[in-house]
């Protein structure tokens, strides 16, 4: 148990970041299963809404780390292998 009030501090800050980190990734997997639905679907692929999703996707990636929830190169390799998966689904 915490003795001094800085470590009970950084126990809540901690508690904080935990679940701030959680609901990014939460919101990363959503966004990539949502697009990732959609290709899988192949029924009628409308371009316009797979590029709305992609769209999404990059923007959701770029957030998750500009936060240093991901590492930067991580966040580079998820939007690089979505574009290609997105493009052979289009083409």
């Amino acid at each position: 148990m915490a003795n001094n009030n800085s470590t009970k501090k950084r126990i809540r800050q901690a508690a904080k970041r935990n679940m701030r980190n959680s609901q990014n990734k939460s919101a990363l997997r959503t966004a990539s299963k949502k697009l990732l639905s959609l290709l899988d679907a192949k029924a009628e692929i409308k371009s316009d809404e797979v590029v709305a999703l992609q769209n999404n996707f990059a923007k959701t990636v770029d957030k998750v780390a500009k936060n240093n929830v991901i590492h930067w190169k991580k966040a580079a390799r998820l939007k690089s292998r979505m574009a290609k998966k997105v493009n052979s689904a289009l083409a």
